[in-house]
């Protein structure tokens, strides 16, 4: 019961967070995408978030976890019999610095599945377990790919990117790094970063911040996320591409 209760509060939450990132676009005059790279495609979340709210061309969703992926395969053919004019590609491929295999540790909730690991003393995340009610088997770990976005912006011959969202559970830098000169194709960043100590991570916010001004990239919007110790940030390119 806690745990239904738990979900159905943060839903709600969510989508009045989201409707504000919508607002921020729309007060911005941003209402048309040609290609976006979502990174971290979960289950579909990210395409349906953009699709039903902005016209895009062409969207292509990354996800590693081949349990996860299924659920995205599933949701993005009603997707795509929806938006016919939106072209949707998905790649059952996780992001980083180097082109890789590694272990995913696929959460009991799904959406806080990572390539990281767990610190189990955080009180954080005893506190998350206890909310959704889990007591046994919280994650377990599955092989998965990883390539660069530079290796598969070079394979495909993009020249422009217009947004690359990031939701990777503590492994956005090594995302963002593995774009290298890349970087300055992409026009917005839009990510989340965790404050809290449930995920160990060999990075700081302040990595991130350097490395996206060395790239000419200004921070437009920062909010924080519902019941979480988490951001969700905006970055623009000042640089024209």
């Amino acid at each position: 019961m806690i745990a239904k209760i738990t979900l159905f509060l943060l839903n709600i939450f969510d989508f009045f967070h989201k409707r504000k990132i919508i607002n921020f676009f729309k007060k911005k005059q941003i209402n048309n995408f040609e290609l976006i790279f979502d990174i971290g495609g979960h289950k579909g979340e990210t395409l349906n978030f953009f699709l039903r709210n902005f016209e895009v061309k062409k969207i292509i969703s990354f996800e590693p976890s081949s349990i996860n992926f299924k659920y995205l395969e599933k949701n993005s053919i009603k997707l795509k019999s929806k938006f016919t004019k939106s072209r949707i590609y998905l790649e059952n491929l996780g992001i980083g610095n180097k082109k890789e295999k590694k272990k995913l540790k696929q959460h009991y909730e799904s959406s806080s599945s990572t390539i990281n690991d767990f610190n189990e003393k955080s009180v954080y995340f005893k506190r998350k377990n206890f909310l959704l009610n889990i007591n046994k088997d919280i994650f377990k770990e599955i092989e998965i790919d990883i390539i660069t976005l530079e290796d598969y912006i070079k394979e495909n011959e993009f020249q422009k990117i217009d947004l690359i969202k990031i939701d990777t559970e503590g492994y956005e830098f090594e995302v963002l790094s593995g774009l290298r000169d890349k970087l300055n194709c992409v026009k917005f960043l839009m990510f989340e970063h965790h404050y809290d100590d449930m995920l160990q991570k060999d990075y700081t916010f302040n990595d991130i911040s350097n490395l996206l001004k060395k790239h000419n990239f200004k921070k437009i919007f920062r909010l924080k996320m519902p019941f979480r110790k988490s951001f969700e940030y905006i970055y623009i390119n000042e640089k024209k591409c």
